[in-house]
């Protein structure tokens, strides 16, 4: 299953993100993988700060329940200074319906 989302940097915070991901935790990619996460991207619109998130996972149900993880919690906490978040830290995040698909 593909997943497309768009979440949103708070203004000069795009190399900061870069830098974040570039270093991401061996714990978080482990989790990621545990809960069905691959061929996972993020591209960044310069003009807007808004990032554009695509994701492929073996099940929505499965997916959902990373949320619950301390390291995915832990991670949240982390990015929450440099990008629009959630009252429980989680990111802003708006799902995109898939219109067009092409192998």
């Amino acid at each position: 299953m593909r997943k497309g989302f768009k979440m949103k940097l708070y203004d000069g915070m795009a190399e900061e993100y870069k830098k974040r991901h570039d270093q991401l935790w061996p714990e978080m990619k482990e989790m990621i993988h545990e809960y069905g996460g691959k061929n996972y991207s993020i591209f960044l619109d310069e003009e807007t700060n808004i990032l554009f998130g695509y994701l492929e996972v073996e099940s929505d149900e499965k997916w959902s329940e990373s949320a619950n993880t301390e390291i995915c919690r832990k991670w949240w906490h982390y990015m929450a200074d440099i990008m629009e978040t959630n009252p429980d830290e989680s990111p802003v995040s708006i799902d995109f319906k898939e219109v067009f698909h092409l192998d």
